[in-house]
């Protein structure tokens, strides 16, 4: 019964090294491929009877693929924007259908990141699995639902014709001169856009609405100031609202100063509140009004508007918004929002990839292209957003290389080589013991 034991150990033997071989020489091959895994043949005994201390019966040996889902592979520099690696934990979710609404199609994760856009601009990888993310609103919000495959939608990066910033912010830094002459008592709001008084001090500056269309807006200043306040300057803030080349009044306040040149925005004595509302005529289809935040400083500050000596001038002007621009490029950002970049320095943010954790990803299902399913070895997904709740960082125009090392992957070929000689000799050994014991009987 021993020696007919051995020989079946022996046998096991070959079939466990075979399987190794098997094992090695798929890490070999894939030696090159993005996003791979190497897998690890761990041996465990046989055992068909318990051993005393008088008998023994061999059992053999059977070999467990152990994968190494779970380790991290050196993150190198690609030349598409849209290629991406994770590093850290998690997986990019996938799907093989360009429509995940459609039969037959399956959820996918993989760590496979070289995505580029197909004929339709969504963005799929080498293995042809299609990029799955979080549509980004235009509030800038994802989808309440994340933990649900069905709020995810292919990510498509084509179809952007361009975009355009409204303007809603001004910040102006200017010192309006000391010294000048105050215009005194009379002004009536208005003078100053219909000429009948000349403002001491004006500027113009370009603003740009819903839809990416130029206007100009003016400041002009008029120092009429007089008696025991005269530190304030009357502001009158114009723009042409239909389009029909004259001036429009938008506001009419008045701007004070404290004696060491600071603007004064706290006494009251201040009158221009920091928002003003442009109501554009209706006929210049545009949306209406048009809510624009001003900066004039801080109170008690001179990091704005100043009081000082010399001349009247601007400082500086901030003024955002945009013309409308052409869809550039895209920029994906480590915590995986994809952003498209416009030719008029704008940007959007589109979509936000998600990034898939697993209990113990290495008992993932194994799939064709270097994907994975879940299993319930491996335990529920969960969709995170790239760094947080312990899920990676995406990296752009990177990928992620095999994390196989080929001379370990040699020295094992030796030593499994080496072993399967050793089985295939149990068997001949065994086999000529056996034929001795049929001599025997002759």
């Amino acid at each position: 019964m021993s020696l007919t034991a051995a020989m079946f150990s022996g046998v096991s033997g070959l079939a466990a090294q075979s399987m190794s071989m098997g094992i090695i020489s798929d890490n070999i091959s894939n030696s090159s491929t993005i996003g791979y895994k190497d897998t690890r043949a761990v041996f465990s005994t046989l055992v068909t009877e318990s051993t005393t201390n008088t008998t023994y019966s061999p059992g053999g040996v059977i070999v467990h693929p152990s994968q190494r889902v779970d380790t991290q592979g050196l993150i190198t520099a690609a030349d598409a924007d849209t290629h991406m690696a994770i590093a850290g934990n998690g997986f990019f979710v996938v799907h093989t259908q360009s429509d995940p609404t459609a039969s037959g199609g399956n959820y996918l994760f993989t760590r496979a990141g070289t995505f580029e856009p197909d004929e339709t601009g969504l963005l799929r990888n080498a293995q042809g699995y299609y990029l799955q993310g979080w549509a980004i609103d235009p509030d800038g919000n994802i989808p309440t639902n994340q933990s649900d495959l069905a709020a995810l939608e292919p990510v498509n990066i084509s179809g952007l014709t361009g975009n355009a910033e409204p303007t809603t912010t001004i910040e102006l830094k200017a010192n309006l001169a000391k010294e000048q002459a105050t215009f005194g008592a009379g002004y009536v709001a208005g003078d100053m856009a219909n000429g009948t008084t000349t403002p001491h001090f004006a500027r113009s500056f370009q603003i740009y609405d819903s839809v990416g269309a130029a206007h100009s807006v003016t400041f002009n200043f008029l120092k009429t100031g007089t008696g025991v306040t005269p530190n304030e300057w009357t502001l009158e803030i114009t723009a042409d609202l239909d389009a029909d080349g004259n001036e429009d009044v938008l506001s009419t306040e008045i701007v004070a100063f404290n004696t060491d040149g600071t603007i004064d925005l706290s006494s009251g004595a201040t009158t221009q509140t920091n928002t003003i509302n442009i109501p554009w005529a209706a006929t210049l289809g545009i949306e209406t009004p048009q809510a624009l935040t001003l900066d004039f400083g801080t109170d008690d500050q001179s990091d704005g508007f100043t009081h000082f000596a010399g001349n009247s001038e601007l400082v500086s002007s901030e003024v955002n918004g945009a013309l409308f621009g052409s869809f550039n490029s895209v920029f994906i950002d480590e915590e995986g929002n994809v952003i498209a970049k416009f030719d008029n320095g704008t940007s959007k943010y589109i979509y936000k990839i998600p990034v898939a954790t697993f209990p113990n990803p290495n008992e993932m299902g194994n799939l064709d292209g270097n994907a994975y399913d879940e299993t319930p070895e491996s335990g529920t997904f969960s969709l995170r957003e790239a760094t947080i709740g312990g899920a990676g960082r995406v990296i752009s125009s990177a990928t992620e290389a095999s994390t196989v090392d080929i001379a370990n992957e040699f020295t094992k070929m030796i030593v499994t080589q080496r072993s399967y000689s050793a089985a295939s000799k149990i068997i001949t050994t065994a086999d000529e013991m056996l034929e001795e014991l049929i001599r025997i009987k002759r």
